[in-house]
This record gives structure tokens, C-alpha cells and sequence, in this order.
């Protein structure tokens, strides 16, 4: 085995956009992180649904593949 080729594990501070925080354990260089999305804000673990719509493609989508009359 060599000795020394392993990263060092810190404990880092995670920030999230929604404003929650919470600590792990990373081999990232930095005591912060930035993310876009967590478990408190994502869509799957919350249960809402957030539907953004761009240019219309989902009406062309329900137009298309909706119910038949």
C-alpha cells in the first residue's frame, strides 16, 4: 500500500438556495458548498410538483397526447 494517495475527508457546510443548511462529509478542498437543490426543497421528497413551462411545450404536449374526447 502506498501511504499519502488518499484525499483528505473534512466535514463541509452545504448551503442550499432554498436557504437550508446542513453538514457532511466530502473530500472537497473547501469548508462550503453551494448547491441548487435538496432533499427539503426537491420536488420528489416535498411531493409537489413544480411544472415550468417553456414556450408552451407542455400544452403542445397535452394537446397531443392528452385524453381523447
Amino acid at each position: 500500500m502506498q501511504a499519502d494517495i488518499h484525499p483528505k475527508y473534512n466535514q463541509v457546510e452545504v448551503t442550499c438556495s432554498c436557504g437550508n443548511t446542513f453538514t457532511t462529509g466530502s473530500t472537497l478542498g473547501q469548508d462550503t458548498l453551494s448547491i441548487e437543490v435538496c432533499s427539503a426543497c426537491h420536488p420528489f421528497y416535498t411531493g409537489k410538483q413544480k411544472l415550468v413551462d417553456t414556450a408552451g411545450r407542455v400544452d403542445k404536449f397535452r394537446q397531443k397526447y392528452g385524453m381523447k374526447k
